[in-house]
């Protein structure tokens, strides 16, 4: 799968966001992931509640996980990752920088 990156949603991309995609680049490059998307799609949790992931990426065994990057998180955010999660059949994983520039991965 290729890189998918919609120009206009790229500009909308933060600065961890940008970061992490570089991180995925680089993954891709080794052949850890066979590809990512961002924001590919809006998931529906309930009447009028929707949850749009960051990135869909898709693993070197092609399974499908959802990667939420977040500096800092909101209660509303942590209860729609935990919602879509329990929904869905794919593995949701929140991602934040910690401070050696690395990344901490939740499962969900």
């Amino acid at each position: 799968m290729a890189i998918k990156i919609k120009p206009a949603s790229f500009g909308s991309m933060n600065k961890t966001e940008i970061s992490y995609m570089n991180h995925l680049q680089l993954l891709l490059r080794a052949g850890k992931i066979k590809g990512f998307e961002f924001e590919p799609e809006k998931l529906k949790l309930a009447d009028a509640t929707f949850y749009t992931p960051d990135f869909r990426v898709i693993t070197e065994s092609d399974y499908i996980e959802f990667h939420e990057v977040k500096g800092f998180w909101r209660d509303d955010a942590r209860v729609k990752i935990k919602v879509a999660a329990k929904m869905h059949p794919y593995q949701f994983i929140a991602v934040s920088k910690n401070k050696s520039g690395g990344w901490d991965y939740e499962r969900f």
